[in-house]
């Protein structure tokens, strides 16, 4: 006859046994992604197909200035240091997720309680056929700990999904760092286009008030009417009245800049002072093959990891499905003041009491409600594959765009360049006729609004040439690299925080798991 003690060891045993193999749930696979062979620009001789380092693409342009200002906001923007400490929030919950494995509950506890029987109970009738008090003092001083075993492999997928969630984490500081890097440049460009616009306004208001003086002085002389005058003063007043707008615009995209610089917003005049042209980028660009944004994009690898994450969701609720098997366990000693006995008694090994063993505990009356919860997180898995699927046809539009874009432009200002030198010279000889009478003031006039909007079209398009460079870089994951080696939260961020709670190795940027590798790999952390 088998002894329920024995039982009981050989049921822990098995159970032990098989909680390490066992783990419900399906495991992740990266969906098929349609990924073109090869960009539609790259017969262009501007583009070159070969990969590229995209570490510090900022650097192509050549300017010392645009340089700073991305390295000011590597280091001081605020929105890129609240996606660091998201960093430090998944790495804790991690924690959390891998502290379940061991015994969850841990309890020391101790209890001094005073007790009166009711005379009117069937203890207080007891009691007083026995003569015992109706009231006494209980003192019990134990340790409790609950174990539930992870047999279907239930805390072993919730650290999978921590897990990937901390990766995600940190591509989505990645994701942020592009994005910061890339707004500051089209910043800085669109300061410098705007300066640009600004000059040759204020240029044409010059030369236009040497028109409106011309006309005077050929009216005061009798040579013409004062409808040139007057058509002078239109045109000086009509261009005059563009400066305050692009002054306004000018401060605006400055106050933007000073923002992602951690500043509040200011005239920049110190960072900005030097070379005020429009960064001119360089006539060729590396472009790879579309199949490289899997592995370089931050927000390509953020989707594929939230959908990893999600999967293993499914197998945290299917473990429901089965029964949950535990281990419970108290030791601990109880004295009373009840008969002879006094609270003293406690430190005296026959004050001891042991419960332990093995639990089950399986909800068969919720089959339906589980099966729905399974449900719910496998429509999450897929809608979260679709998503990520999705994210790589949008990268590959967004990098087909901005190509498209950087090589119309640079045809567009080609033409825009050859449309100003002659609008130069149509100015020119207009301005030469009138003063000799050949011809009408209304000739001076066209060619000089002509020359002005030829020559504002020509700075827009030059910072657009900068502007869908920056887009492509942006579009093809460039710029997050420069955190490599670097720590994702500061040290002045980190000294506060660790002042404030024991943060232990976790600020330490060994901790933060590495996101450079293409497949997502599922690992126990290292502590």
């Amino acid at each position: 006859m088998v002894r329920k003690g024995s039982f009981y060891t050989a049921a822990v045993v098995v159970i032990f046994l098989l909680s390490g193999c066992v783990k419900v749930g399906p495991d992740y696979v990266r969906p098929p992604t349609a990924v073109s062979p090869n960009w539609l620009e790259a017969d262009d001789k501007r583009v070159r197909a070969e990969p590229a380092e995209y570490r510090a693409w900022w650097e192509a342009f050549n300017d010392p200035v645009l340089n700073n200002i991305i390295n000011r906001a590597y280091h001081d923007n605020l929105s890129l240091k609240i996606v660091g400490v998201r960093v430090l929030q998944a790495r804790a919950q991690l924690g959390i997720a891998v502290g379940n494995i061991y015994p969850q509950t841990q309890q020391a506890n101790g209890e001094l309680t005073f007790n009166r029987i009711s005379e009117r109970s069937f203890l207080g009738s007891a009691s007083q056929s026995a003569s015992v008090k109706f009231s006494y003092w209980e003192d019990q001083i134990y340790l409790n700990a609950a174990w539930e075993i992870d047999f279907w492999g239930k805390f072993r997928r919730a650290i999978e999904s921590a897990d990937a969630s901390l990766r995600m984490s940190v591509a989505d500081y990645d994701s942020a760092l592009v994005t910061l890097t890339a707004d500051a440049a089209n910043d800085y460009i669109q300061i410098r286009t705007l300066q640009k616009r600004l000059s040759i306004a204020r240029q044409n208001v010059e030369s236009q008030e040497e028109s409106v003086r011309i006309a005077e002085d050929k009216f005061k002389g009798g040579l013409t009417t004062l409808l040139d005058v007057e058509q002078a003063k239109t045109s000086l007043f009509s261009t005059q009245s563009t400066i305050p707008t692009l002054e306004a615009q000018l401060q605006q995209t400055k106050n933007a800049l000073s923002v992602l610089l951690g500043l509040p917003p200011s005239s920049l005049e110190d960072i900005l002072a030097g070379v005020s042209d429009i960064p001119a980028p360089p006539p060729q660009v590396a472009v790879g093959i579309p199949a490289d944004l899997l592995r370089r994009r931050p927000d390509v690898r953020s989707a594929e990891l939230q959908a990893v994450a999600q999967c293993a969701q499914i197998g945290v609720a299917k473990a429901d499905l089965f029964p949950a098997f535990s281990l419970t366990g108290t030791f601990g000693f109880l004295s009373t003041t009840i008969g002879k006995f006094k609270l003293s008694d406690i430190t005296s090994w026959k004050a001891r009491q042991v419960t332990a063993g093995p639990s089950l505990q399986w909800n068969i009356l919720n089959y339906g409600q589980i099966t729905n919860n399974i449900r719910l997180q496998d429509a999450k898995f897929q809608e979260l594959l679709i998503t990520y699927q999705n994210t790589v046809l949008q990268a590959q539009q967004e990098v087909e765009d901005s190509l498209a874009g950087f090589l119309r432009a640079q045809e567009n200002a080609g033409y825009l360049s050859l449309t100003e030198d002659a609008a130069k010279r149509s100015l020119n000889l207009a301005v030469i006729q009138y003063r000799q009478g050949s011809t009408d003031f209304t000739t001076v006039l066209t060619a000089q609004q002509f020359l002005l909007s030829t020559q504002d079209n020509l700075a827009s398009a030059q910072g657009n040439i900068s502007g869908n460079l920056i887009g492509l870089y942006k579009a093809l994951g460039g710029g997050w690299e420069i955190r490599e080696g670097q720590d994702i939260v500061s040290p002045e961020i980190k000294e506060v925080m660790a002042k404030r709670t024991n943060w232990g190795q976790l600020l330490s940027p060994s901790t933060y798991m590495p996101l450079s590798e293409p497949v997502p790999t599922i690992r126990m952390p290292d502590w």
